[in-house]
């Protein structure tokens, strides 16, 4: 008697869309569905780790490079897989959801690389994961362009040769894909992202020249890398692509991951492409495994704690050091500023600020950065051709100045700057209009001239809930406490419904906004995500 046919996945609890057939077919689904079953019980496994590696920050209050690797890190012969020509030069990259308008604006954009993102900057609905997977088919096969029927402008893609190189990113590793299950268990996002992104377009892009490049998000560990590690020669296999095809750069946005960088590029080593330094889910990483760990811990307002502080120098130094020790591309972070298309006097400021922030990391040896918006492309692009000027990169800067010690990394009261009573209020106005949109189904939103996306979210949720427990004393006299963050979150409602308007008010998601936020700040358990509980009342 044979052996009965593997269990297809389910679509569960979703609407039908338009065209999803060409993305859900039987072939893809059984790709899934195989990664699933080969992969998910690991992935299960390195988030319990997470948890136990969580629980010893907590008795220890520190953290330190790790002595059982201490090998991989003193061997100086081994090095990252050469660069394939599409991802030598990344002096500037754009990151943005998949949506059909920022698909074609990104890669127009002149940026040399696109951050595609079904992460961050996209709330995963239903219809977010399946049309953002059609759109980028569409664009490999220059099908994308579209009139929009709001404002009647046009989109069309440029010729191949001007066009971004794509990398897309897919969602975290704790986040589940609940519309698509085996046997009654929801697919991991990551596996469902990657599994439909590489399925459909890995042969494609080989045959533009490019590639399957990929960005790793909210990386914890070397033992996570080597995972994805694993997925890549597993996927290469099935789908009779050569070996080291797939390129991956990591984000160190968690303080885990800043000390196991060499390591993370070590297990990658055929397939890794560089490491980008993250700012606000670092910062909340921070937060998040050191909130039992005393003043010494409590950041200032995030818009205080710049690039600049001493414990972000040494992790963004520590990185480039890291990356051209082994051949690896060192990306720098976001520009998030979205120009204003009525006060040119805000441009002007905060253009000056990005073109400082990027004339610090070109000159710190970065090989690029990123931006949010078109507009500040030219501005990065500047910075960064100063110092490449024609060379792809600077990855012979080895940056051998540099050394950073274990404790350099978490010395977060070398900052002179405290909590503010504006901060705590800019936190709760930001994470209640982020959190309504992101419930209505949009990842990337301008607030207050910034590009926001889930990072900004968790940050300033992290911040409230660090200040109340920590029993902050602003510089008004007031003290951080549950009944304070519940008045300002109040009087930030009435505000937004006197904005915008009763009925406008009504049609958003504004209270229920508001509540989440209030129960991920003032909850006495930690949410480890927001966008855990948040994904519950996402339709």
């Amino acid at each position: 008697m044979s052996a009965p046919a593997p269990s297809p996945l389910a679509i569960v609890d979703a609407e039908p869309l338009p065209r999803q057939d060409e993305v859900l077919t039987d072939a893809a689904l059984a790709f899934v569905a195989e990664l699933h079953r080969r992969f998910t019980p690991r992935r299960d496994e390195l988030l319990a780790r997470r948890g136990e590696r969580r629980a010893e920050i907590a008795r220890t209050s520190t953290l330190d490079f790790l002595p059982e690797t201490a090998a991989v890190r003193a061997d100086d012969s081994w090095r990252v897989a050469p660069a394939p020509a599409a991802l030598n030069d990344r002096r500037v990259e754009i990151t943005g959801p998949t949506d059909r308008k920022m698909t074609v604006n990104a890669l127009n954009s002149g940026a040399r690389v696109w951050l595609a993102d079904f992460e961050d900057a996209s709330a995963p609905t239903w219809e977010n994961v399946i049309t953002g997977q059609l759109n980028l088919i569409d664009a490999y096969t220059r099908n994308i362009d579209f009139t929009d029927p709001k404002s009647g402008k046009s989109y069309a893609l440029r010729p191949a040769e001007e066009l971004a190189t794509v990398v897309t990113r897919p969602r975290g590793w704790h986040l589940d894909e609940r519309h698509l299950q085996l046997d009654g268990t929801p697919v991991p996002g990551a596996l469902v992202d990657f599994g439909l992104y590489f399925f459909h377009n890995a042969q494609r892009l080989i045959d533009l020249g490019k590639g399957p490049y990929f960005y790793l998000p909210k990386t914890e560990s070397h033992l996570e890398a080597r995972l994805w590690n694993d997925i890549f020669v597993f996927a290469q296999g099935y789908t009779g692509i050569p070996r080291g095809t797939v390129r991956a750069t990591v984000l160190i946005e968690t303080i885990t991951a800043a000390y196991e960088m060499e390591e993370i590029l070590y297990e990658l080593r055929d397939h890794a492409s560089g490491l980008n330094a993250g700012r606000w889910d670092y910062l909340f990483s921070i937060v998040k495994n050191f909130r039992d760990g005393g003043p010494e811990f409590v950041l200032p307002d995030r818009n205080l704690v710049t690039m600049t502080a001493p414990f972000m120098r040494a992790y963004t130094e520590l990185l480039v050091r890291t990356c051209h020790k082994r051949g690896a591309h060192a990306i720098g972070g976001m520009a998030a500023f979205i120009p204003s298309r009525r006060d040119a006097e805000v441009n002007k400021v905060a253009f000056e600020k990005v073109k400082a922030d990027k004339d610090r990391e070109a000159n710190d040896g970065f090989d690029g950065s990123w931006v949010a918006h078109p507009d500040l492309v030219p501005i990065a692009m500047a910075s960064f051709d100063a110092v490449l000027g024609e060379k792809p990169n600077q990855k012979e800067r080895l940056r051998e100045d540099v050394s950073v010690a274990a404790g350099d990394l978490i010395a977060i009261d070398t900052l002179d700057a405290k909590p503010t009573y504006d901060g705590l209020r800019n936190a709760v106005a930001v994470g209640i209009r982020y959190i309504e949109a992101w419930l209505r189904g949009m990842g990337a939103v301008a607030i207050f001239n910034l590009m926001e996306d889930a990072a900004t979210a968790e940050i300033s949720r992290s911040q409230i809930w660090q200040w109340i427990n920590a029993g902050v004393v602003f510089e008004n006299g007031e003290r951080a406490t549950a009944d304070l963050a519940r008045r300002i979150a109040a009087e930030e409602l009435a505000a937004i419904r006197a904005e915008t308007g009763d009925e406008a008010f009504a049609a958003g998601k504004w209270q229920q906004a508001h509540d989440l936020l209030l129960q991920v700040s003032l909850d006495q358990d930690y949410a480890d995500f927001l966008t855990l509980p948040a994904y519950e009342q996402l339709r």
